[in-house]
């Protein structure tokens, strides 16, 4: 009998997934990760109710229970990451670092060594012999934030939550077999803080940021910006600019701790039709040249055809039609059919 280990989250996703294992014949052990646990000014850190959860779902299954800490390592290898490229002036993303680098890494690593065949978790997504595949839930696909798993991975991971159709099913199974996270709500926010926005987090931890000048799309001064690392592109809100015409960020300088707007939906700086990625990571094999993939630039953007061209370090990536609002920092992912292929990081 195969032993798997179920990283238990506290939710309803995961806590069905331990139960669907144990019906199709696993032997299951529940594991919550310990990954964050600092309290955050006006948001206490919900890691205690979230692990009173997960062992109310163990005990409810009958399953062993454990807790893994790894907050040392998720400060290291994820919130540190985050900070530093915020600082750089891109915009990270920390829940595909955390699939890279704790969940199917550090858990996966931690599970076989104490005893585990495999680990599985409540991801919405598929596993078939080391590749990864769209889940059957369109709307809830969570392939966007795994595609830096590597094929070994994935070999020894189950994800059980990507056969079901919708989330209305998931509650429903949790409903029939009692468990104690069926009504729970799905968490909002940062990957592992909760709550809290990421303007809010980044104040925590950088402190305030030196204010600096706003140019519109003409070089006209148009007004004050906060700190350089909260905006984005593409974004609209909380700019601080004067009223009018709604404006969306272009771009920003950070030696002159400058950002740029533009009140034309249509300007060249929003759209593009090429991108150039570093950092790749292909699951099974890298992209055929002159062939046609989908690509993903941000988690439920629509896709893109494209083709991939490759040197040792980069890809650029020509697209069929012009995409808004590229960011430096985030993640573009390639599908073929529902397969991920791979992705990098948008430079």
């Amino acid at each position: 009998m195969k032993q798997v280990y179920v990283g238990l989250s506290g939710g309803v996703d995961s806590s069905v997934t331990a139960a669907k294992l144990l019906e199709q014949g696993y032997a299951v052990t529940g594991v919550y990760m310990k990954n964050w646990s600092q309290d955050l000014p006006g948001m206490v850190c919900p890691w205690k109710d979230d692990y009173q959860d997960a062992k109310r779902v163990a005990v409810q299954l009958g399953i062993p229970f454990k807790m893994y800490d790894f907050e040392t390592e998720y400060r290291q290898r994820v919130v540190d990451y985050m900070l530093d490229g915020y600082r750089k002036g891109l915009t990270p993303n920390p829940d595909i670092m955390c699939n890279q680098e704790v969940k199917f890494k550090l858990f996966l690593e931690t599970a076989l060594a104490d005893g585990a065949d495999m680990i599985a978790t409540g991801h919405y997504a598929k596993t078939k012999d080391g590749r990864l595949l769209a889940a059957a839930n369109v709307e809830k696909d969570q392939t966007y934030f795994l595609y830096r798993v590597t094929e070994d991975a994935l070999a020894h991971s189950l994800m059980p939550i990507g056969e079901f159709d919708t989330k209305g099913e998931v509650r429903a199974e949790a409903a029939r077999l009692g468990l104690a996270t069926a009504q729970k709500k799905d968490s909002q926010g940062i990957c592992f803080v909760g709550k809290v926005g990421i303007k809010d987090f980044l104040l925590h931890e950088l402190g305030e940021q030196a204010h600096g000048d706003i140019f519109d799309q003409h070089g006209v001064y148009v007004g004050k910006h906060d700190g350089a690392i909260f905006y984005t592109i593409g974004q609209r809100s909380g700019l601080g600019a004067g009223g009018g015409l709604p404006y969306y960020v272009t771009g920003k300088d950070m030696t002159k701790n400058e950002v740029y707007v533009t009140t034309d939906l249509q300007d060249d700086k929003l759209w593009h039709d090429s991108l150039k990625l570093t950092e790749l990571h292909w699951i099974n094999e890298a992209p055929e040249a002159g062939k046609t993939y989908q690509v993903r630039t941000r988690y439920r953007a629509e896709l893109i055809d494209c083709t991939v061209a490759l040197d040792e370090k980069t890809a650029v990536v020509q697209l069929e039609s012009a995409m808004r609002a590229i960011t430096p920092g985030q993640s573009a992912v390639f599908y073929d059919g529902n397969r991920v292929v791979g992705g990098g990081i948008v430079i």
